[in-house]
């Protein structure tokens, strides 16, 4: 009896899995035995991590997209027709044009989403680059800038969790290139009692962030922003003055997810190790959407992917399971325009920050043009 793979949300998890699959599965796929589906939001495939450099002129708009199409392979029957409900005891997917997806297996790779709106007078005031909205206002508004204090502010939880340090060098240099630096003062925030969630990465970027006269102040969650007043408060009662205010919006998971019940934030609970939909063997997580503690990142939801194609297909042919997730995670960190570092860690090792260099920013730039490649399974 032919077998179904349903994979919900057509980013960066959902679509390696969907590619590595396929090149597992030839000879199944062939035969009838198994189909493999996808339900996705958009015709278009984009490469996020591109966005931090849009703002500062460092990447075409039209370099962050392909057809979703040229991206897939061809032998996966996608849907734009996003998931509005998960049924997990009928085993199907009801989408918004009101069509039904039934599964044997479900993949469940919706993302998350950013969440301005959550915090009052955000939305109204704030600059940010994980949109491409976003990135373009803030291009604008930093090539128009002339001086003044530039709030980097951060709110949890986010995907990309380096991001806001690697846009925070870089905000130094390209202020320093346009010959401004001495009249801006900049103040990075976060919401925790240190500069990053990972301990080594904080550790890392306080002295270089002192070298370089950027301010910091921790234990600061956002709680509100004044627009008209341009004033930032905490929960903790620091009440910040801004000219420019970049902020990292606090996410949020898949709608579907919280609607359907499946996780509270739109975040699956996930078993670390299989992951599977904790209380589920036929339903799997991947990428921003699992509730695994984690940096949610391209990195990891591709090392994800990889372990889950393996068992998904290891299922269909042998009956049996492959191996298990390691928790294994790698992040370029640019450290400005012309020199990187990176830090990778798994459940067992912990983070390590390599020395920056301009080599490890060059293969930063060179993955920002292999990434169709990854996307594609094929690196």
């Amino acid at each position: 009896m032919s077998k179904t793979i349903l994979i919900v949300g057509g980013g960066l998890a959902g679509t390696i899995v969907a590619n590595g699959l396929c090149r597992q599965l030839g000879a199944q796929l062939r035969s009838g035995a198994v189909s493999i589906t996808m339900l996705g939001a958009s015709d278009t495939h984009m490469y996020q991590p591109g966005l931090l450099y849009v703002p500062f002129g460092r990447m075409r708009e039209h370099e962050l997209f392909r057809e979703q199409s040229r991206v897939l392979d061809r032998r996966i029957h996608y849907y734009v027709d996003p998931a509005k409900n998960v049924d997990v005891e009928k085993k199907q997917v009801s989408t918004e044009s009101g069509r039904t997806f039934k599964y044997d297996y479900l993949v469940l790779a919706t993302g998350s989403r950013i969440m301005p709106q959550s915090i009052p007078g955000m939305q109204e005031a704030a600059h940010w680059f994980y949109d491409l909205e976003g990135a373009r206002k803030l291009r604008d508004a930093l090539n128009n800038f002339q001086g003044g204090k530039i709030v980097v502010n951060i709110n949890a939880p986010h995907k990309c969790p380096v991001a806001p340090v690697e846009f925070t060098l870089m905000l130094h240099e390209f202020l320093e290139g346009k010959g401004i630096r001495d009249k801006c003062e900049i103040t990075y925030t976060y919401p925790i009692g240190r500069l990053h969630s990972l301990e080594p990465v904080a550790h890392w970027a306080g002295p270089v962030f002192e070298k370089l006269g950027i301010k910091s102040e921790i234990f600061f969650n956002t709680e509100s922003v004044d627009p008209i007043g341009k004033t930032i408060t905490s929960m903790e009662g620091s009440v910040m003055p801004f000219d420019l205010l970049v902020t990292i919006p606090p996410h949020e998971g898949a709608a579907v997810i919280s609607e359907s019940g499946l996780g509270k934030g739109g975040w699956v609970p996930t078993n670390t190790k299989t992951l599977h939909r904790e209380g589920s063997d036929d339903i799997f997580v991947v990428g921003d959407t699992t509730n695994i503690p984690i940096s949610k990142a391209g990195s990891t939801a591709h090392f994800e992917a990889d372990v889950l194609i393996d068992n998904l297909a290891s299922l269909v042919q042998e009956g049996r399971w492959a191996r298990e997730y390691d928790g294994k995670a790698f992040c370029f960190i640019e450290t400005g325009f012309s020199t990187g570092t990176y830090v990778w860690f798994n459940y067992q090792t912990p983070p390590t920050v390599a020395p920056p260099s301009q080599m490890l920013h060059w293969f930063k730039l060179a993955y920002n043009r292999l990434y169709w490649l990854s996307a594609r399974g094929l690196l």
